[in-house]
Order: C-alpha cells, then structure tokens, then sequence
C-alpha cells in the first residue's frame, strides 16, 4: 500500500509516499480502508525535531498521522464480523495514518452517524474532543466574555461555538481578516486581529481566555482577564507554551484552568459526542483544505506558514 515515510526530521519535503506491507489485523482489530487522514500543528513539529516533549520523538523511519476516517475493511479474531462495511473515525495510538490502511483496536473505532460526511466526523474526532473538554473545564456563563485565541484553527473555531451556545459574548482572535471573518460567520460577538499592534485594545476586559497559541499572544492576552476570570492555555501555535504560571495568575486573581487529561475511554466518549452533536446540526466543524497523500509534505508546509484555516486533511 501507499503510505507517507518520514525517514530523517527536517523540512516538510522530507515527507514522501512510499510503498510499505499492507497491515493485516491481529485478534481485537480491524482493517481501515482510509479515505481520510488528518493533519495537525503537533504532527509539523515532530516531524521538524522539534517535538513540544522529548518523549514525543519518534524511532525512524516512521508513518506519521494520529486521526483516519473510512470503511472497515476486514476484522481479526474475535471481532463482529458486522463491522466491516461501517464508515468509521479512529485514532491509531500516535502513528501510521497518513497511509492507505490502518489496523486498529477494534474498540477504539466510533461509527460515524449516516447524517455526516465523513471529512466532518475526521475533522471533529480528535479536536471535537478537546474543544469540549476545554469548555467544560473553564464552563463559560451567559453573558461572560469569552476570549478564544487561534478561533480560526480546528479546535478554535469549535470552541468558538461551544461558547456562543453557552450564552457567552464571544471575542475571537486570529491573524488576518479571513479567519476573523469566518469566526463571526461561527458566532463570535467581536474578532480581532492579534497581528495587527494594539489589539489587545479592540478586544477589551473578558472573563475567560482559551489560548491556543501560547508565546506573547498568551501573555497579552491574561493581561485582559479581569479579576476572577480564568485562563486556559491548551496550545502553543506560536512554537512556545504559555508562560503564565499558577502562582503568577494567584497574584492576579485569576484562576489557571488546567485541562482535563482524557482517558482513551474518556476521549472516545467526547468524540462520540462531538459527532453526534455535528449530526444534529448544532456543531459545525471546518475542513479548510484538503492534499492528496502524496502532497502532505505540503499539507505540512501549509500549516507551518499559518497559511491554513479550520482542519487539513489528506485525501487518498
């Protein structure tokens, strides 16, 4: 089968399509067809050398890819044979999607509702999952100002519309006037553009930050927490983590949300209910762009150069 190698860290042309042994599922596994592949910021670092903890480095060579959407092909032993022909989403424990074929543990495939194209449901299952685990950790009021940095991204503009459904006047902050303008279309009361000086101005006093960038984005933006507000750091867009430490928000009187760590059980029921919620029509997820396999080097490059919006996948 087809499938992207990573054999040396470096630049995003370092990512080619090779021919590799299709996987054959073992016993409490099935066989993928992949139609879908997702791409995320994490995945650009680890494959530069620049990984955000030592321990996420990889051995190589190394297929890389964390998130597929497609068929069940084929079951192993002791798996329902009934799966196979289910359109499913399934994560393959940090490594092997960007390939044509994934074997996985059966239990962590979730079904994808019929109502929901399948680029959807890949786009939602891994930050579906963490944008409402994010939002049930800082549990937004009506009527409280909410911050979201990087509300132009996957999980931003999820958190976006988690927030505006919660009754909060939403404040999104991105880079450039596209992704401003697709946060209003989401739900947001305000954008600003935190690339343009002076935004922390055009953003104002809020109660609640959920920042996706890290850096000196994140920095400003604690600055505009009000006391008794709460801060929320989950990303680090920018290449650094927040800098803001608990004792640091204590001084201020704001309360440091972490977030929660998700047991496989755990994620896979937020993810379920991301999809779900997407069936229903009250979640609407963004696939910006989609390359084929053979273009993820640029899938990669793309993301790198802040040049992406909503989710990137890979086609096969």
């Amino acid at each position: 089968m087809r499938a992207v190698v990573l054999r040396a860290f470096g630049p995003a042309a370092g990512l080619v399509v090779d021919r590799v042994p299709d996987p054959v599922p073992g016993p409490g596994e099935a066989l993928v067809e992949v139609q879908l592949a997702s791409v995320t910021f994490v995945e650009t670092q680890v494959r530069a050398g620049r990984p955000p903890h030592p321990a996420m480095a990889p051995v190589l060579p190394i297929v890389p890819g964390n998130g597929v959407g497609g068929v069940v092909a084929a079951v192993g032993a002791g798996v329902d044979a009934a799966l196979v022909g289910r359109r499913v989403v399934t994560t393959t424990g940090g490594s092997g999607g960007y390939a044509e074929r994934v074997a996985v543990a059966a239990q962590a495939l979730i079904e994808v509702p019929a109502q929901l194209a399948l680029a959807d449901a890949v786009a939602l299952l891994a930050d579906g999952r963490t944008a409402l685990s994010l939002l049930e950790a800082v549990a937004p009021q009506p009527g409280e100002r909410v911050l979201v940095l990087a509300a132009g991204g996957g999980v931003g503009s999820l958190l976006v519309q988690l927030a505006r459904d919660a009754g909060a006047h939403v404040v999104a902050a991105a880079a450039g006037a596209r992704k401003g303008a697709l946060a209003r279309e989401l739900g947001a009361a305000r954008a600003v553009d935190y690339g343009v000086a002076g935004w922390t101005a055009d953003a104002g006093e809020v109660d609640v930050v959920l920042d996706g960038v890290g850096g000196p984005l994140a920095a400003a933006a604690f600055d505009l927490v009000a006391l008794g507000g709460r801060f929320c750091s989950f990303g680090m867009a920018s290449g650094a983590f927040s800098p803001i430490s608990a004792a640091v928000a204590d001084d201020f009187g704001v309360t440091l949300v972490r977030s929660e760590r998700l047991t496989p059980e755990r994620s896979q029921a937020l993810s379920s209910q991301a999809l779900a919620l997407a069936a229903a029509g009250r979640l609407r997820p963004v696939v910006g762009q989609t390359f084929a396999l053979e273009r993820a080097g640029d899938a990669h490059a793309a993301i790198e150069a802040r040049a992406t919006i909503g989710k990137t996948l890979l086609t096969m």
